[in-house]
């Protein structure tokens, strides 16, 4: 649980989503599949949501009274990530949430197409359609990139 939270945030709040999670779990003791992981994992999926809009509510509001820009770059929740490749970090932070969050469960935290449909309460089918299209885009969006960094490539080249 901690892994999946550490992979989402900083070290502090995947701590304290795992702490909410597990209180969440502890109040609804009887709505707890016999299989908790899955229901675990939605529920840190939705902590982890809403510590990140209070924290883009609480930089707005600061904004907002500060008037200053404060210009932080949002890699849609992997900054924590370990990721070497800066253009899979790329391709990944171009994609909507869910494609993100869907790619991250399958490819990450290495969990089976039936369990990936109860943390993102889908069906089976349905989530076999989102993957194929969220690969798709990822696809995409890593060819972009390398097009991208090949023309940067190219264009340094004439200069010189």
């Amino acid at each position: 649980m901690r892994a999946y939270a550490l992979r989402r945030a900083d070290p502090a709040s995947a701590d304290e989503a795992v702490s909410e999670v597990f209180v969440i779990a502890w109040r609804r003791l009887e709505d707890v599949p016999a299989e908790a992981l899955p229901w675990l994992l939605a529920c840190a999926r939705r902590v982890l949501a809403n510590q990140r809009r209070a924290g883009r509510r609480r930089v707005a509001l600061d904004e907002r009274l500060n008037g200053d820009r404060l210009g932080a770059v949002d890699h849609g929740g992997v900054e924590g990530a370990a990721i070497a490749d800066d253009a899979l970090l790329r391709a990944l932070s171009t994609l909507s949430d869910d494609d993100r969050e869907l790619l991250l469960l399958v490819a990450w935290d290495e969990l089976e197409p039936a369990r990936v449909a109860m943390v993102l309460g889908c069906s089976r089918r349905t989530l076999a359609v989102r993957l194929h299209r969220a690969r798709r885009r990822l696809a995409a969006a890593l060819e972009r990139a390398e097009h991208a960094e090949q023309s940067v490539t190219t264009t340094m080249e004439q200069v010189r």
